[in-house]
């Protein structure tokens, strides 16, 4: 047994203990599961880098490099299943996005096992060189492609999960994000170096080792500081679009590529592998550099002490807090918004956001950097009435120096996670003397204390989101408001109509007794009860259509006979007199039902309009590529007011027995055909409507 391999049997065993260890403390989540088969996968994979380190023999070496090339390309399709539920909120739901690529991912193995088993690699002996060469085929080579691409699918999914957790939840997660990148980071470069050159030497996969072995330390540290408890994030989709994991990977293996190309020109492999390797450690470096928060802070503390400026750009800070507040539609969402934007302005960790219910009594936290918002009640903390300390407070305070009551109990609701993040600071949320809730900062970064720019700085950031909670639940009480109106006009309009349709049935069943014998009665009973029927129909139709969205059934279409049929169905009063002017009209598509409700509507109109005696007016024709219909009379008229702001709403009309829904209906319909409706009216002189209707089936 060489070093190396020694190595190699270490990594094992470390990375099977992180697996039971994952189980046991996590063994109901699924992610553990997930993580404790991935882990027993690389430390099998580490077990036969062994094997490969130290065997002489070369039918021995090709055998048991072949199956470590399957393993690894079946450790993408676990790892890939652990990238996409861990410390997800939505992980069955990510599961099911991935589940094909990750079914996949199990049938490469499968197919490269069972198609090209012996057909993968070769092993050479290179002339001067004490080194065997491991040879890929192509069909090797497309393996080493796909397990390069799952290995950066797994580091993208990774760093979606990391980059949606803030404050003390991303902490929590970021030195187990940190050692799987070492991990795969060391595979990238091991897969990089087989495509670039076809094949690599056999003391190459000692790398894969060390990369294992330093990743296993650091996912120790992150078992040790935090026991891999997950948190619920919901990432976003646009993450992938500037992936941090994107750009290192293009960026390594574009520098990879250049160096290979010097290497063909001037030789020098031996230093490649060496060169390559420092840039894979300095990118990895790089990485952990950007992600401390302390050394970000450093930074700023250096730059801030150097050079003679603000401490804080409040126009950068004030346009950050409009843009991530704007979308924000209820408390959750705006709070969730705030707390995110002071955690990374002041740089702390952990920042919770309470509000105060003033029919309970409570406060209730509603978003949080450093835990989860829970449903159940338990982070409601109860007062026996608003102290009067508490709304007293109308600045920026130390919550450790507050003596009373209260403030130890702010204190038990926002216990810090570190013991160096300095003391805690309190921003009330006030609206004028509406006291709404607290905003409770801790676990800054190093502890460093709060200047003066900075309280000010949250005072004003506080009086803004007390300002946005009281406007949107303003907002949610004239919505309500407005709701309750809209219902109640909806129950006036639909009771009134009943009422009367009840009492005209109630009548008929009251003299049904006293005239049962005379069959003329009893007919026109029978259509009377059918008139009264259609009528609480047709009431019920146009109610419903209010709510739900219009769907049309387009066919060739006639409008003529459309009109036609409209006529017969409402003319029935023989003063009144009915004018038609058809021109010819060539069938265009369009939902003949629904037109013939629309000129029926416009007909029934116009004849309510003349009275018992007037004149009615069809025309129908061709208008520069528009199906043009026209309906006039010669009745009373609309007044100016009317037509401008009630005719085609709902719940306005000038009919005593009407529902003010006729023409809100039938302008959705004609709009619905990509169409228009005009009307022209004077009062006592007539009203002609005028519906346009485009001849062909696309917009116009």
């Amino acid at each position: 047994m060489t070093s190396e391999s020694t190595l190699a049997f270490i990594a094992a065993v470390l990375s099977a203990a992180l697996a039971v260890a994952a189980v046991l403390r996590n063994h109901r989540s699924g992610a553990a599961w997930w993580f404790a088969f991935g882990m027993l996968s690389l430390a099998l994979d580490s077990v036969l880098t062994g094997l490969c380190l130290s065997v002489i023999g070369l039918e021995k070496l090709a055998f048991w490099q072949e199956w470590s090339l399957i393993l690894k390309a079946f450790l993408v399709a676990i790892w890939l299943g652990f990238s996409v539920t861990y410390s997800r909120g939505n992980a069955g739901e990510s599961l099911r996005r991935w589940r094909v690529l990750i079914a996949i991912a199990c049938l490469l193995p499968v197919v490269a096992l069972l198609r090209f088993r012996g057909d993968l690699l070769q092993v050479l002996v290179p002339p001067n060189s004490i080194d065997l060469w491991i040879s890929f085929s192509s069909a090797g080579k497309l393996v080493n492609v796909a397990i390069l691409i799952g290995t950066v699918l797994v580091l993208m999914n990774l760093e979606r999960t990391f980059r949606s957790a803030v404050g003390t939840m991303q902490w929590r997660i970021k030195f187990l994000i940190l050692g799987l990148a070492v991990i795969f980071g060391a595979r990238i470069y091991t897969r990089s170096q087989a495509l670039i050159f076809s094949g690599h030497n056999n003391s190459l996969t000692e790398v894969e080792a060390i990369g294992l072995l330093v990743g296993c330390v650091l996912l120790g540290v992150g078992y040790f500081r935090s026991g891999f408890r997950e948190i619920d994030v919901y990432p976003s989709r646009a993450v992938l679009q500037t992936s941090i994991t994107v750009s290192l990977v293009g960026g390594y293996l574009f520098v990879i590529g250049v160096l290979a190309q010097i290497v063909a020109r001037y030789g020098g492999a031996t230093s490649f592998q060496l060169q390559a390797f420092l840039v894979l450690v300095a990118i990895a470096l790089l990485a952990v550099l950007l992600l401390s928060e302390k050394i970000r802070q450093r930074i700023s503390r250096f730059v801030s002490r150097h050079f003679s400026r603000p401490q804080y750009d409040f126009r950068s800070v004030w346009t950050q807090f409009t843009q991530s507040t704007s979308s924000a539609i209820d408390d959750p969402a705006l709070c969730a918004a705030s707390a995110e934007l002071i955690s990374e302005t002041f740089n702390v960790l952990s920042v919770s956001v309470w509000l105060f219910d003033e029919e309970k009594g409570k406060l209730r936290l509603e978003a949080s950097t450093s835990r989860a918002r829970t449903t159940t009640g338990d982070d409601a903390i109860e007062f026996p009435a608003l102290d009067p300390g508490l709304a007293k407070m109308r600045k920026a305070f130390d919550l450790e120096k507050i003596k009373e009551d209260w403030g130890r109990t702010l204190r038990q609701i926002s216990e810090t996670q570190f013991s160096e993040g300095g003391n805690r600071v309190g921003v009330p949320l006030l609206a004028g003397d509406r006291y709404l809730g607290l905003i409770i900062l801790a676990d800054r970064v190093n502890g460093v204390p709060y200047t003066v720019e900075e309280l000010e700085l949250m005072e004003c950031i506080g009086d803004q989101v007390a300002s946005s909670l009281l406007n949107l639940r303003l907002a949610k009480e004239i919505m309500l408001g407005k709701e309750l109106e809209a219902f109640q006009t909806i129950s006036a309009f639909f009771v009134h109509d009943l009422k009367n349709a009840a009492s005209t049935l109630k009548l008929t069943l009251q003299n049904l007794p006293v005239h049962f014998d005379d069959p003329d009665f009893r007919q026109d009973t029978l259509r009377s009860i059918g008139a009264t029927t259609n009528r609480i129909n047709q009431i019920i139709e146009r109610l419903a259509t209010l709510g739900s969205k219009l769907e049309l059934r387009p066919s060739a279409v006639d409008l003529k006979l459309v009109v036609e049929q409209a006529i017969e169905n409402v003319d029935g009063m023989p003063g009144i007199e009915f004018a038609t002017e058809f021109e010819p009209l060539p069938k265009f598509m369009a939902d003949g039902e629904q037109l013939r409700s629309v000129v029926t509507n416009l007909l029934l109109n116009a004849r309510d309009a003349v009275g018992e005696r007037g004149r009615i007016e069809i025309k129908i024709g061709a208008r520069n590529g528009w199906a043009a219909l026209s309906v006039s009379d010669d009745g009373c008229g609309m007044t100016p007011s009317f037509l401008r702001d009630c005719l085609f709403r709902p719940f306005k009309t000038t009919k005593k027995k009407g529902l003010g829904i006729g023409m809100f209906q039938s302008k959705m319909i004609i709009e619905a055909h990509h169409g228009s409706i005009r009307v022209k009216s004077d009062v006592g002189k007539g009203t002609t409507f005028q519906v346009l209707l485009p001849l062909t089936s696309g917009k116009q």
